[in-house]
C-alpha cells in the first residue's frame, strides 16, 4: 500500500463527514452555501485544509469565513469522535479560488470563440 494513502483515505472522510455536519448539525446562518472542494491532512493527520467555495458575493463569502471559523472547535470534535482518531486534526478553512478561476477561464474562452469569424469545414 502506498505511504500517503493513509492521509488521502482520512482526508475523503473528513471532506465527507464534514459535508453531512455542515449541512445537518451546524445551525449558523452565516455560513450560507458552501461546498467542500477538497482536504488536504498533513502525513501525521495533525492538521487539515479544507478547501471552499461559497455561493454569493464578497460580503457573503466573508460572513461564511467567520462562520467556518466560529465552527471549527466544533467540527473538530465532531471529526475525532465519529472517525475515532486518537487526536482530531486542526481544522483550517481556506477559500478555494481554483473554481472562480476556472469559470474566468471557460468564460474567456467562450468569448474568444464567439468571436472567431466560421471556417469552412471541408476536410482539407
Amino acid at each position: 500500500m502506498a505511504q500517503g494513502s493513509r492521509p488521502a483515505r482520512v482526508a475523503d472522510q473528513i471532506r465527507s463527514e464534514l459535508a453531512s455536519l455542515l449541512t445537518r448539525e451546524v445551525h449558523d446562518p452565516g455560513i450560507g452555501f458552501v461546498t467542500l472542494t477538497r482536504v488536504q491532512v498533513t502525513p501525521d493527520l495533525g492538521s487539515a485544509r479544507v478547501l471552499y467555495t461559497a455561493l454569493g458575493d464578497d460580503a457573503a463569502r466573508t460572513r461564511s469565513a467567520r462562520a467556518l471559523e466560529r465552527a471549527a472547535p466544533f467540527l473538530r470534535r465532531q471529526i475525532g469522535s465519529r472517525l475515532r482518531l486518537k487526536r482530531a486534526p486542526e481544522l483550517r478553512f481556506i477559500y478555494d479560488d481554483s473554481v472562480a478561476g476556472q469559470d474566468r477561464i471557460e468564460k474567456l474562452l467562450n468569448e474568444i470563440h464567439a468571436a472567431e469569424p466560421p471556417h469552412d469545414d471541408d476536410g482539407s
